[in-house]
């Protein structure tokens, strides 16, 4: 019940991760074969439309890949907020913006964040252990609230 209301790592077997790898594999796939139009589609809908992007099909196909992907991660972790939020963030500020290089590099350095973060969460409060989800919660509001009130300065 833990893993449902703040999102956590413990429990998890080789199954539910093997069934859940597939489906996050799947909208991986999806999401680097629709980088290309996506780019496009940053410059906007004109401009991609002109460059030759059906904006009706790949939007619908960016909605499955997301849906996949999303769908995937909640079901193994819960609901474990703010890395889906900063870390894509952070990889547009300091990397890139073309989407080829963000989808994969967000999905290494999210994994890794959240690797962390439950490291941090089993170790800090020893012998208790803190939800995943609870610790990217600590870390990622302020941080999401720095990077927001910075954009909009």
């Amino acid at each position: 019940m833990r893993t449902w209301l703040a999102g956590d790592l413990a429990g998890l077997n080789g199954e539910i991760v093997r069934t859940a790898s597939w489906v996050a594999g799947a909208g991986f796939a999806l999401a680097l074969w629709l980088s290309p139009s996506l780019n496009m589609l940053a410059l906007g809908d004109r401009m991609a439309q002109g460059l030759g992007v059906s904006l009706l099909k790949t939007r619908l196909f960016a909605l499955l890949a997301i849906a996949l992907l999303c769908g995937a991660a909640v079901s193994i972790a819960g609901p474990i907020g703010f890395i889906g939020l900063v870390v894509p963030q952070l990889i547009r500020r300091l990397v890139s913006v073309d989407i080829r290089v963000m989808v994969p590099l967000s999905a290494l350095c999210g994994a890794l964040v959240l690797l962390i973060a439950d490291l941090a969460a089993r170790m800090l409060f020893t012998p208790y252990e803190l939800a995943t989800g609870v610790m990217t919660a600590l870390v990622g509001a302020p941080v999401f609230i720095l990077m927001a009130s910075r954009m909009f300065k």
